[in-house]
């Protein structure tokens, strides 16, 4: 089953595509750590949180069991799902605020394509050394 929504449109990605379980799934493995997540956890997530969205642009916190709230809390840190608060006065005076969460489709993107901190191509091993340069290690 592939689950889509609808993608803001940018210089980068082609017009009319969409953010689908597979977009997902590579953007919360490349999130985790340089070790990635498994493939099969990440697809899980990925299928979970989806089914949450549906064709929605973003979703009302309200639906979410706690389980599934530490997840999108999860996501948010790596960048993914963002939160939004709407505010409003009821008639008797009091404010009340509602939650939503909505994916940071600009930050899949750049994960997806490898374009994030800290993400090297496959084969390729990646180290806080590679950018010292070579002198800083001769004494004088």
């Amino acid at each position: 089953m592939n689950i889509i929504t609808k993608l803001k449109k940018s210089d980068s990605e082609p017009a009319g595509s969409t953010l689908t379980v597979e977009h997902l799934t590579k953007a919360i493995k490349n999130s985790i750590d340089k070790q990635g997540m498994p493939e099969e956890e990440a697809r899980a997530m990925a299928q979970h949180v989806m089914n949450f969205f549906g064709y929605s642009e973003r979703i009302i916190d309200n639906v979410l069991e706690p389980e599934d709230r530490d997840a999108f809390y999860m996501l948010e840190d790596a960048g993914i799902l963002v939160t939004e608060r709407e505010e409003t006065t009821l008639y008797d005076g009091r404010e009340w605020r509602i939650h939503y969460w909505m994916f940071r489709k600009d930050r899949i993107h750049e994960l997806i394509s490898g374009r994030s901190r800290g993400i090297v191509g496959e084969g390729e091993l990646s180290s806080v050394y590679d950018e010292i340069p070579d002198d800083i290690w001769t004494r004088e």
